[in-house]
Parts: structure tokens; sequence; C-alpha cells
């Protein structure tokens, strides 16, 4: 059976507003060290800035995390698109990557978990974010779990 695919709305509107959306979070977030902006439909966000692997510049996005000891592990789902998100080309590019968290910013040092650390990980980051599972559903791709740890 094919996967359920996201409403036709969103396949079309979310690029665009996500990307209107992202760039007034990140200013808010970061004129108040996350005390403003800081959370998506009450789930702890920060803001990952990776390397544009075309343009060279500095790009940031808001994402939600889970916090594993000193690692901060990340959802590339994009809402369920086809499509990987352009942070996550980024960071495979140049793994290098910085994370504000409130007011601390961590430089750290991304990748993408492997098969049997996606598994281990994807039963904690559904129970952390349930839409995580409906956005993973609507793709044929499977959703990559990037694991930041300290530089």
């Amino acid at each position: 059976m094919a996967p359920k695919r996201p409403p036709v709305v969103i396949s079309v509107l979310a690029p665009r507003l996500l990307k209107t959306m992202s760039k007034f979070n990140v200013a808010i977030y970061r004129a108040t060290n996350g005390r403003v902006g800081g959370h998506e439909l009450g789930l702890p966000l920060c803001l990952l800035t990776t390397t544009g692997r075309k343009s060279g510049l500095s790009r940031t996005s808001p994402l939600i995390f889970v916090a594993d000891g000193a690692r901060v592990v990340l959802v590339a789902s994009q809402g369920g698109l086809p499509t990987h998100p352009m942070w996550f080309l980024n960071l495979r590019a140049n793994p290098e990557v910085h994370v504000q968290i409130r007011a601390q910013t961590h430089t750290m040092r991304a990748r993408v978990a492997d098969d049997a650390e996606r598994a281990q990980l994807w039963p904690r980051l559904i129970a952390h974010n349930p839409r995580w599972a409906r956005y993973q559903s609507w793709t044929d791709r499977v959703i990559p779990v990037v694991v930041c740890e300290p530089a």
C-alpha cells in the first residue's frame, strides 16, 4: 500500500510558509534567547546554523529537538514532504554546525544516524513528537535522524 500523502495545501504552501515563519522565529528567538519563539506546540526548539553548501553563507533554522546528554537529536522531516530540508543537505556537505538552545550556543558536529541507531532512537523521538510518525507515513523517503555531538 502506498504511503498516504500530505494534504495538497501542505505540499504547495509549506515550503514558502515555512521559510517565512522560520525567519520570523529565528529573529524572535535570538532577540529573547528563546524565551519567545523557543517552543512549537509545547515542544522545545533550538536554532541550528549550518553553512550553505552552495553559497557558503550561514543558514539558521528553528527545529524541534531532543536532548540526549550532551548530544542534540534532530529529525529531518520537512513535514513529510518528499525532499530533504535544505538544512539537512547543508550539514551533510559541512557537518560543523552551531546549535543554540535558549541563550547557550554550542559548536557541534552533525552526523546522520545509521539504520541501527535510528531504529533505537525513533521510538523515543515519536514519543516526544508523534507528528513525526505521521510525516513518515506521508513520504517514501526514510526521514533522517541527525545526531549533533560536541565538537
